[in-house]
């Protein structure tokens, strides 16, 4: 039954890559019989080169991933350097969840909120700055939304990092290293850079896939005269001249392209690093000692802070600058828009637990079956979803979507949620899985239980935290979902997330900061739920086989003493 379950997960969540990419393709080539377009040319790509702007945009997007992708590692090993395996990596490591669980949307709200030129910020700093509030809100150079991306994308790879680092025995490189008088922050970078850098590969290129073809947040603090390229992209798919579709075709393989061409800049780099220009690593007893801690306290205050200033915003009646505080308070917005929020943060949720439970479901078949069989799909191909910019594949599967029904919006939402969730919930179950020790089930099919029997009752109670975890990532991850909820719902299906967006653009602050504050809850409600059952169920169960030792042990006392009597 296994390779049937297996087939279906390849057909759900890796054949519609396919169909994904050749659909944008050939559209970017102006093949499209479905609108009459039936000859193919370069039509697409010239008028989306010929736009006014276009090569500034291309180059902000360029920018902006590079600089948040490379600050972004810079202060992930920083903080690795100053806290792993110390006694504050304890404090550290819980912390990185509930940072990973502030959707990025959310998250932006809260930062334009911080970091406007009416924001808390200029509030606090009012009486003693003596110039103008820097403009990082829809700034030219992209600068606000290069931080909320560094500030987003350092605890992810942080919490890819705990595995790398587990498998690179840092306390033994620590020990021979110091025998040669090289102290701890020359030893990291000398000895474990190197090493961390080449196996947080994957992680790293889903973050440059990322900061290239982000959309959402580049709506709310990207630059808008040019927009970055995949926004630029976007207004074009959203042109009612579908006529034109050929264009934003081309603009999403121009998305393509670019992404590739950063992931080959890492690649280029890293080689050079690590294996070509390796004077560095033999040149003396030189390392720089980053502040890593305090930049892990700046950044978590940061995402700390934007929950209260949304609340503030929501229940504010009154708030002029630059008061601290507002003078009037009021719950009217809540009231108000009560009715019109909770069908939408319901279908949020019927929608996001549907899909990461189908993906949690995909992910176990997955690695129950790699576990197995000798041939699986290759991780890479897996994580496809991860590495190619939503926009060039979701035009082709919107396209494909058409052919089989074109009212079945529900059903295109929550599988496109499957599609793109199933990566991250496969990678989070990845390390559990490597890591049980796969002689607890032998033993237990040399006692003569089935397979199924032995999983229900070995594997799946020593690794529920890790399932339930998952599936809290899955959850997050569909709740984060712009584009696939946009383009295959047509519009129809409102979630927390679409709405947040739409109405960053200028409407009420107050309502703005009302879906913000609720699509930044719902993870944390759920990571929380996933944590709270994890830990009560493993201490149950500790309790449990320590209650069955006690009476086994008493059991043999007592036989004990009735032979001996």
């Amino acid at each position: 039954m296994l390779p049937i379950f297996y087939i279906f997960l390849v057909i759900v969540c890796i054949l519609p890559i396919a169909p994904g990419v050749l659909g944008v393709l050939s559209a970017s080539l102006t093949y499209m019989p479905s609108i009459g377009l039936s000859t193919f040319s370069l039509d697409g790509y010239l008028s989306a080169l010929e736009w006014s702007g276009v090569s500034h945009s291309i180059l902000l997007t360029l920018t902006s991933a590079f600089v948040s992708t490379f600050v972004s590692c810079i202060v992930a090993f920083a903080i690795l350097q100053a806290t792993w395996q110390q006694p504050v990596w304890k404090k550290v490591e819980p912390l990185l969840s509930p940072l990973l669980a502030m959707p990025h949307v959310a998250f932006a709200i809260g930062f334009a909120f911080l970091f406007s030129p009416t924001g808390m910020i200029a509030r606090l700093l009012n009486p003693f700055w003596v110039f103008e509030f820097p403009v990082i809100i829809n700034d030219a150079a992209n600068i606000g939304l290069i931080l909320v991306l560094i500030i987003k994308e350092v605890p992810f790879l942080l919490l890819m990092s705990i595995p790398i680092m587990q498998q690179l025995q840092v306390d033994k490189s620590e020990r021979v290293a110091a025998s040669l008088g090289y102290q701890r922050h020359q030893i990291w970078w000398k000895c474990i850079f190197p090493q961390w850098l080449r196996k947080a590969r994957f992680p790293i290129l889903a973050v440059i896939a990322y900061s290239v073809s982000v959309v959402d947040v580049s709506l709310i603090l990207g630059s808008t005269n040019p927009p970055t390229f995949a926004v630029l992209v976007w207004q074009w798919f959203s042109d009612p001249d579908i006529q034109l579709q050929p264009r934003a075709a081309a603009g999403a393989m121009i998305l393509l392209l670019l992404c590739l061409l950063l992931i080959g800049l890492h690649r280029f780099l890293e080689w050079g690093i690590t294996q070509h220009c390796r004077h560095w690593q033999i040149s003396g007893r030189v390392g720089i000692r980053l502040p890593g801690l305090s930049l892990f306290v700046g950044l978590s205050g940061i995402v700390a802070l934007s929950l209260p200033i949304m609340m503030l915003w929501s229940a504010s009646q009154r708030w002029r600058f630059p008061n601290l505080l507002p003078t009037q308070f009021t719950l009217r917005f809540w009231e108000s828009e009560w009715t019109t929020l909770f069908p939408v943060i319901a279908d949020s949720i019927i929608i996001a637990v549907i899909s990461s439970s189908l993906a949690l479901i995909f992910a176990l078949l997955g690695h129950e079956y790699k576990l197995k069989y000798r041939w699986h799909i290759p991780s890479i191909l897996i994580a496809v979803p991860m590495l190619i910019p939503q926009l060039s594949l979701l035009f082709g599967i919107q396209v494909s979507a058409l052919y089989f029904s074109s009212d079945s919006y529900w059903l295109w939402v929550i599988w496109a949620h499957v599609f793109f969730a199933f990566p991250y919930v496969f990678l989070a179950l990845d390390g559990p899985w490597r890591s049980f020790d796969q002689r607890l089930t032998q033993t237990g099919l040399s006692l003569g239980k089935s397979p199924l029997q032995c999983w229900v009752k070995i594997k799946l109670p020593l690794l529920l935290p890790a399932i339930l975890y998952a599936w809290a990532v899955g959850i997050s991850v569909s709740l984060a979902q712009y584009l696939p909820t946009q383009m295959l719902g047509a519009g129809r299906i409102m979630t927390l997330t679409t709405e947040a967006v739409a109405l960053s653009s200028g409407f009420d602050r107050r309502i703005t900061a009302l879906y913000g504050l609720w699509q930044a809850l719902l993870p944390f409600v759920f990571f929380s739920l996933a944590l709270f059952i994890g830990r009560h169920y493993s201490r149950r169960s500790h309790l449990n086989s320590t209650t069955r030792k006690v009476m086994s042990n008493e059991s043999i006392n007592n036989k004990s003493q009735h032979t001996h009597s």
